[in-house]
């Protein structure tokens, strides 16, 4: 997360036009009618706010204006799909504005670098997989969990540093040139939350899933003639 005085006026007026672009899209596309008839997901729509918030409480505030927590929003994303993910984010960010733990300005931009690329990432990766049809539930536990985090981790980290480096407003620190093993140290647990959480779903709740084929990956294993005379 960073802070309104690392970033230029065009960056916080780029990231809120952006952010809230998306955002209308996305609550033009949630499923308002299935959301307000069935008691289940709005349920897990509610768990899924307080789990992001709680989450994002869970943080390292640096001297220099910069945040740093895990994101989590690849389960939510594949539990909500993407346009509830988007809103239920949204909804946690303003959680932390009014507590005081987000600037009001510079919401929109981080509202892009957490939110926005973390829930795009896991959706391409989520409609890869369902596009080639996989019929073992590891594919999906893996590359649209562990994965799809990792990747939204990395995503976020060059980005936010893209950002940074473009406004120039940030004094870079002397070890930006061991970066890159850094980056291992921010991407495995945040798959590792990801993946677990996504696991344990799949494994116990798959009905929740709203990105899970229940129908092709927990089918019963298919027999042959000579299987079934056996």
């Amino acid at each position: 997360m960073i802070a309104a005085e690392l970033l230029a006026p065009t960056s916080l007026v780029a990231g809120w036009l952006l952010y809230g672009a998306v955002l209308i899209l996305a609550a033009a596309r949630a499923p308002w009618v299935e959301l307000f008839s069935d008691t289940r997901r709005q349920h897990l729509l509610s768990g899924a706010m307080l789990a992001i918030f709680l989450l994002w409480l869970v943080r390292r505030d640096f001297d220099s204006g910069l945040s740093f927590h895990f994101i989590g929003l690849t389960a939510v994303t594949l539990l909500l799909d993407w346009p509830l993910a988007m809103l239920a984010a949204f909804i946690a960010q303003l959680g932390l504005t009014v507590t005081g733990h987000q600037q009001l300005a510079a919401l929109g931009m981080n509202g892009v670098l957490l939110v926005l690329i973390p829930v795009t990432v896991t959706e391409i990766c989520a409609i890869a997989v369902e596009r080639t049809q996989p019929r073992n539930l590891f594919v999906y536990i893996f590359f649209s969990g562990f994965f799809a985090a990792g990747l939204t981790a990395l995503c976020c980290i060059l980005a936010g540093l893209g950002v940074l480096l473009i406004d120039g407003l940030y004094e870079m620190p002397p070890w930006l040139d061991d970066f890159a093993g850094y980056i291992w140290l921010v991407m495995f647990p945040e798959a590792f939350i990801n993946g677990t959480v996504v696991s344990a779903l799949v494994v116990f709740y798959p009905d929740w899933m709203e990105t899970f084929n229940r129908t092709r990956y927990l089918q019963a294993p298919w027999k042959d003639d000579g299987d079934k005379q056996a």
